[in-house]
């Protein structure tokens, strides 16, 4: 039988995703939303993986999982029906939730979500897997905890560094610690730029695993947003443009990288899923077309107040200006002086929104992090914002792979739901995570057969 593995804070799937593609069994899996739970079950049915056959999901509070209830749902899959015991779970994957840890936001010490790291401590002891995996957002490297009390009971100085607690914590409950590093999912052959802190644990008398070598760690050797989305161009005559040929990662997508239980790749029958595109005003999409490739917002202002912008060519936002200038400007007077550079703030300001983070993808690198508002970027080719389906390939998901629910929120609603948008990229990089399941895998064989050579 394939290594088994436990799969917490699954999310949609993509660590699952990863670690399926190594080579792994996943027995059991959890996550506490229920709109994850519905991508998560579809895409694992859709791999012969059945809940309740080969494998279980429960959707729960980590903080209500208890390890009997892990365990005694692996013992009653139909897989383990004729055998006396499970077999040692041989790997526990894991990304507690990472928002009260990342740089990208305000963090703060208290923040309930940093204390969930400790409940899958209480698992990992509890279980005891052969070997622990977990992930986080490389703010964790940094973030330092105040009297921190850990699955021991051992108290923690003010000011400890997560990563020295997390080490400590590991052995206090046997297990030793390689280094935690900072991986670069680009480096793996992921077509986005996106760091993440990585742990890995074993049981004292395993093999020593190792952390995955890059496969694509030279600029010239990683895929770019253009090899990842420029057969999904959607206005025929820009398609025929940018797009002559599917690149070897298009076609990797398209013909699938995760293999059923049967062996069969999942082939996504040239259906394109979640390929739909927001309905943009001509305004928008005005706007949208003053960012060159590799623009920022604030690279965008600075070039119009330096450079200035002939307005008669964006009709829309020649109006926009004319009525958010009122009574100081006719539009002759407008047109002039964005013609004329440099640009006043004034102006500026209504010409653009207040958003100062949207980026269009430059097409020739590798995409910044992808993240759970799509409004963040533009895509190379088409004034618009990606679809989930862009985003997705930029994360290394399969084409087959159906992200369900819905496919975007807003407001208080994004407290409590977890659309589509969110789905991707709150995901764990498939690609990044085959290449730590596939070290982990490597240790996993070399102990066995260590073990069967002392028994010959």
């Amino acid at each position: 039988m394939k290594p088994i593995a436990i799969d917490l804070f699954c999310g949609a799937g993509g660590m699952s995703e990863g670690i399926l593609q190594a080579g792994f069994h996943i027995v059991f899996s959890s996550d506490i939303s229920e709109d994850v739970e519905k991508t998560y079950t579809f895409r694992h049915e859709q791999l012969g993986l059945i809940h309740g056959e080969n494998t279980y999901f429960q959707r729960a509070d980590i903080r209500n999982l208890t390890s009997e209830e892990i365990l005694s749902s692996i013992r009653n899959l139909k897989i383990f029906k004729d055998k006396d015991n499970i077999p040692q779970v041989d790997a526990i994957f894991g990304g507690p939730p990472c928002q009260g840890f990342s740089r990208a936001g305000l963090r703060q010490k208290d923040d309930p979500r940093n204390m969930l790291f400790r409940e899958y401590l209480r698992i990992i002891k509890d279980i005891h897997p052969r070997y622990v995996i977990m992930e986080n957002v490389e703010g964790f490297m940094d973030t330092k905890m105040d009297g921190y009390v850990g699955v021991t009971g051992d108290t923690y100085d003010n000011g400890s560094l997560m990563p020295e607690i997390l080490i400590n914590e590991f052995s206090k409950i046997g297990y030793l610690t390689l280094e935690p590093r900072l991986l670069d999912a680009s480096n793996y052959g992921v077509p986005q730029r996106r760091k993440r802190a990585i742990f890995i644990a074993y049981l004292a008398g395993e093999e020593v695993p190792a952390y995955p070598e890059p496969t694509t760690p030279n600029e010239n050797e990683k895929v770019t947003v253009d090899e990842a989305i420029s057969d999904l161009i959607v206005n025929s005559g820009t398609k025929e443009m940018y797009f002559n040929h599917h690149s070897e990662y298009q076609l990797s997508s398209i013909y699938g990288r995760t293999k059923s239980i049967t062996g069969t790749p999942i082939h996504s029958n040239n259906h394109i899923y979640n390929h739909d595109l927001s309905n943009h005003s001509a305004l928008i999409q005005e706007r949208f077309s003053l960012f060159q490739e590799g623009e920022s917002s604030s690279m965008l202002k600075k070039r119009i107040r330096e450079q200035g912008i002939n307005l008669i060519e964006y009709p829309s936002l020649l109006k926009e200006c004319v009525n958010k200038l009122q009574e100081n400007y006719e539009p002759e007077q407008v047109i002039f002086l964005f013609n004329n550079p440099p640009v006043d703030d004034e102006l500026i300001n209504a010409l653009l929104t207040k958003k100062n983070n949207r980026y269009r993808y430059n097409k020739d690198n590798v995409s910044p992090t992808v993240v759970t508002l799509p409004d963040d970027y533009l895509t190379p080719y088409e004034n618009r914002i990606p679809t989930v389906r862009e985003m997705a390939r930029l994360q290394s998901f399969d084409d087959s792979f159906i992200f369900l629910g819905k496919r975007t929120t807003g407001g208080q609603r994004r407290k409590v739901e977890v659309p589509q948008y969110t789905q991707v990229g709150n995901a764990v990089p498939p690609l990044l995570a085959k290449a730590i399941g596939t070290k982990i895998i490597e240790a996993i064989k070399a102990s066995n057969e260590r073990r069967l050579k002392i028994q010959v």
